[in-house]
């Protein structure tokens, strides 16, 4: 298993979790597209999708872009320093105003 492929696995069962007080029904999408469906009473609020910083490109962008045209909101989860570049894909596809944009980062403190 390569490293951003164990990092996004990571982000995702943390997010499901830490998601889990607000939304009743959290469901991972093994396949991807999305990650992670939240739900409450069986109505679909939002999609999340957590992308490395390998997997935003512009051809990901387009699959956003398909995910809201499905009438669900968006929320992105993306590396802290990949939030720029993920904004500015959003723009160019024109769907900034329509997706939230969260940002994780890993912090390992030596002695």
């Amino acid at each position: 298993m390569d490293n951003e492929k164990l990092l996004h696995d990571l982000i995702v069962d943390y997010l499901k979790q830490k998601l889990s007080k607000e939304y009743k029904e959290i469901k991972i999408n093994p396949a991807g597209n999305p990650d992670l469906t939240l739900s409450n009473h069986g109505l679909m609020l939002a999609v999340l999708e957590v992308e490395t910083e390998g997997s935003i490109t512009p051809e990901k962008a387009d699959k956003w872009k398909g995910m809201i045209q499905a009438g669900s909101k968006l929320i992105l989860m993306v590396p802290k320093n990949a939030k720029v570049k993920a904004m500015e894909l959003l723009w160019q596809k024109g769907i900034a105003d329509r997706v939230g944009v969260g940002s994780y980062e890993i912090a390992v403190n030596m002695p």
